[in-house]
């Protein structure tokens, strides 16, 4: 690219989706993307960056150490940004990132997190008798998506049982983009108050969980309860998010479920393929350190990017037919657990709760239909962090099931 040559300019973040296509990006990100990975941006405060939508641009910036992670680096308006409190390593660099990861990797490991299978299952199939008992319809998120990865992330930190549902509520709060900020303040406060008193009880009471584990590290107890809401917050509510609108596209394509449903080897591939199709984590923001050239243009020092992940993971260059749902489709390289340094720490046992939820949900119900029509499934707003359905009405026939 010459400098003579314009470069597409979106004014603002684009969050409607084309009527009877909620799983696409938006129109304007995918025409954003036509004319080039690196699109000029305005950031909601006023301020100018870029917003990248080619997969192999994005990658390439979650790998590249002169883009920040930093919260208070966001340059998106006249006004500054607060560091990230103690704990919460998402949105740090190194050293401080890696002082809150690197004690958590040994527990988030594939063979870990495989030896959890067995609960995994048993948590599932508790869900699927409630829902058979009940009978149809229900709502696949109360009764499945929701309650599944509650319970797990829940049992792997320790969180006592009675105090599932409250927290799950809290988190919905704040994360499900239709509150209040007064609402979310007040939400985000309850949230820290029980976990402050969550590590306590495990300081003087440890038991058998992750959060007891790391009481006796060095870390404090305001980076270890950072550390638990950022593992809570991010295995429940993207997980939960994934299993129903994952549900909901399966659904849509009712091809695509029979032919999951019909052949249990492609569950694997099928999990894959939809992390890649909904990427329900849209976007993420990096800001350089540096002037650093990208695609012919300079992005200068203390310039915020804005980098999409669900245009990404629908670029034609890196994937055929991207905006088609195939279950069959040769998995492996998409962007849904993000890249480098801070990809998804739980990713493995967001696997295992999605290869064996899918999987069970079209054993026990392989005539599961929507019970509303289609365009009357409540969807999350798009200002939510995570994309999802609000409410997914199901319904099956008894005698099949």
């Amino acid at each position: 690219m010459t400098a003579s040559e314009s470069v597409h300019t979106v004014t603002a973040m684009p969050t409607a989706r084309r009527p009877g296509c909620p799983f696409d990006p938006p129109a304007e990100l995918v025409e954003a993307r036509r004319h080039g990975p690196l699109s000029r941006f305005v950031h909601p405060g006023g301020k100018p960056g870029w917003l990248i939508t080619g997969y192999d641009l994005v990658r390439s910036v979650l790998a590249d150490p002169r883009f920040s992670s930093r919260k208070e680096l966001l340059n998106v308006g006249d006004f500054e940004v607060p560091p990230a409190p103690p704990g919460e390593f998402l949105l740090m660099d190194e050293p401080q990132h890696s002082r809150y990861r690197k004690p958590l990797v040994g527990r988030f490991t594939v063979r870990r997190m495989r030896l959890l299978t067995e609960r995994v299952e048993q948590i599932t199939a508790d869900c699927l008798d409630a829902m058979e008992k009940a009978g149809p319809p229900v709502d696949l998120v109360t009764a499945f998506a929701k309650p599944i990865p509650t319970i797990v992330i829940c049992e792997i930190l320790g969180v006592p049982y009675e105090d599932r549902a409250s927290f799950q509520e809290q988190i919905d709060t704040f994360m499900g983009g239709e509150t209040t900020d007064e609402e979310l303040v007040a939400a985000y406060t309850a949230t820290q108050e029980y976990l402050a008193g969550l590590v306590a009880a495990k300081r003087a009471h440890p038991t058998d969980d992750i959060l007891s584990e790391l009481t006796d590290s060095d870390l404090t107890d305001e980076e270890l309860r950072g550390i638990s809401l950022i593992l809570l917050a991010a295995g429940f509510d993207t997980t939960a998010n994934m299993l129903s609108l994952g549900t909901f596209a399966l659904l849509r394509h009712p091809d695509q479920f029979a032919a999951l449903r019909d052949d249990p080897s492609l569950t694997e591939g099928a999990v894959e393929e939809l992390l890649r199709y909904l990427s329900v984590a849209k976007t993420f923001m990096r800001t350089a350190l540096e002037d650093v050239e990208l695609d012919g243009r300079t992005v200068e020092a203390g310039t915020t990017v804005v980098l999409s992940y669900h245009t990404a993971n629908h670029d034609p260059e890196r994937f055929a037919d991207p905006h088609v749902l195939d279950v069959r489709r040769p998995y492996g390289g998409h962007l849904a657990f993000s890249h480098g340094v801070h990809q998804c720490l739980g990713q493995q046992l967001a696997r295992v709760e999605m290869r064996v939820a899918f999987r069970a949900l079209l054993d026990r119900f392989p005539t599961l239909r929507l019970a509303v029509p289609a365009d009357e499934v409540a969807l999350r707003p798009e200002t939510a962090d995570i994309y999802g359905v609000k409410s997914l009405p199901v319904t099956w026939d008894r005698t099949a099931s």
